[in-house]
């Protein structure tokens, strides 16, 4: 069976789908279709077209109702006609197999929901033995029980997570199938090939965490996007690969790093986002075990983002599923140099917003109530670097004295941070 290849897609047109519930209201759709744009824009796909529509909930034959289908597929003929052709149809949620198939039918172009999207980008971006291994055993957990409207087959795939030469598209990065039966057992059996696979890496890296000695061990996490892999090169002055796209970072990162003659390992993990899907967070098991036996989180928060808190809820959501919730976590709000608000009309009676707050109003809001649990940041432009640093070492050090209390004498306690921005 054939390698499979990652490589850039090249720019095609997308339609965006969505529904607005009483769930998730319009100004809500619109930012998760904000975010669906970006990851299209980060698989290199070009959004020019949403379509939303109000619903109790996803039609379960279509998604949407056969009255919206029918306008988008209008809509991809009339852009044929006047040459400027849509590749592609992307959903914001997951779609079942029959979903796909019945939508198919009317469309007749390549669908895609946000699942796939994700796994297009995880595959275009593994780079090491392990990433790749992890991303096709998630497409391949995805696929098993959509095989039945797939149609390109397993050894002709143009794209995939694996290396040699050759192009793939979005959404086409992944496996394929034939005949039904046969092509489930090739799955099966390749899944079964790549969970041992993974099981061998996974000793591999549990061994190389214990032969890191005693120090103490510090886990970047977060939203994707948030500044993580930044931060990480400010502070253990390493190159690691930072942009501004989606899942920029996909393998972890492990740096040594001394904060006042203090030393401790600091990595940077895989960005989390709104409905990651579970075959993922399953696959990058090995990955996300830094996070599982750091000693201390530093949860980096783009405190610019107008939706940052639903953003800490989801990090937050996804670290209780990991098991992490009652870790020590320091929250770093970065990013303030790119904060922005709309100052209120004197006039203006109602009640303030995240819209209307002023960066130190913002700080006196429930914030505060976090103390010396956060600080306030710009990893671009190194403001508030010199406070973080500070709490950065106390918190270390109250863990390596816990650790090893005959080294107490080694680490003088600084003088605590009374000036805090969180109070």
């Amino acid at each position: 069976m054939k390698e499979f290849v990652i490589s850039e897609a090249q720019t095609e047109n997308a339609v965006l789908v969505a529904i607005v519930t009483s769930q998730q209201d319009e100004r809500k759709t619109a930012e998760y279709l904000d975010e669906l744009e970006f990851l299209a824009e980060t698989a290199g796909a070009h959004a020019v077209k949403r379509f939303t529509q109000r619903a109790e909930g996803p039609n379960t034959t279509t998604y949407v109702g056969a009255g919206k289908l029918e306008e988008i597929r209008r809509y991809i003929e009339a852009e044929a006609e006047a040459e400027r052709e849509v590749g592609m149809v992307i959903f914001d949620d997951e779609l079942s197999a029959r979903q796909l198939r019945n939508i198919e039918k009317v469309l007749k172009i390549k669908i895609l929901d946000r699942t796939t999207l994700i796994l297009d980008i995880f595959a275009m971006r593994a780079q090491t033995a392990n990433a790749k291994t992890q991303v096709e055993l998630a497409q391949y957990r995805y696929m098993l029980p959509r095989l039945s409207r797939l149609w390109t087959h397993l050894e002709r795939q143009g794209g995939g997570s694996g290396s040699g030469g050759g192009k793939g598209s979005v959404g086409l990065r992944g496996p394929g199938e034939t005949q039904l039966e046969m092509d489930r057992r090739i799955i099966l059996n390749r899944m079964s090939l790549l969970k041992k696979r993974l099981a061998e890496i996974d000793k591999q890296k549990t061994t190389q965490r214990q032969n890191r000695g005693r120090l103490i061990r510090v886990a970047l996490v977060g939203y994707t996007n948030v500044g993580k892999s930044t931060l990480m090169n400010l502070m253990a002055k390493s190159e690691v690969f930072a942009e501004n796209k989606l899942f920029a970072t996909l393998d972890t990162t492990v740096r040594k790093v001394t904060v006042q003659n203090l030393p401790f390992l600091l990595s940077d993990t895989v960005g989390f986002i709104r409905k990651l899907p579970t075959d993922l967070v399953d696959s990058f098991k090995s990955t996300l075990d830094e996070v599982r036996e750091a000693d201390l989180l530093l949860h980096v928060v783009d405190v610019s983002h107008p939706d940052f808190e639903e953003q800490i809820s989801v990090v937050n959501k996804t670290l209780a599923d990991l098991g992490c919730a009652e870790k020590p976590t320091l929250i770093i709000f970065n990013k303030i140099d790119a904060y922005t608000f709309v100052e209120k009309d004197e006039f203006d009676l109602t009640p303030a917003t995240r819209e209307n707050m002023t960066m130190q109003e913002l700080q006196q809001s429930w914030l505060a109530k976090l103390g010396n649990d956060c600080v306030f940041l710009s990893a671009l432009t190194r403001q508030g670097i010199d406070e973080f640093r500070q709490l950065l070492y106390q918190r270390v050090r109250q863990l390596h004295v816990q650790r090893f209390p005959y080294n107490d004498f080694l680490y003088p306690l600084e003088e605590d941070i009374s000036d805090s921005n969180c109070s």
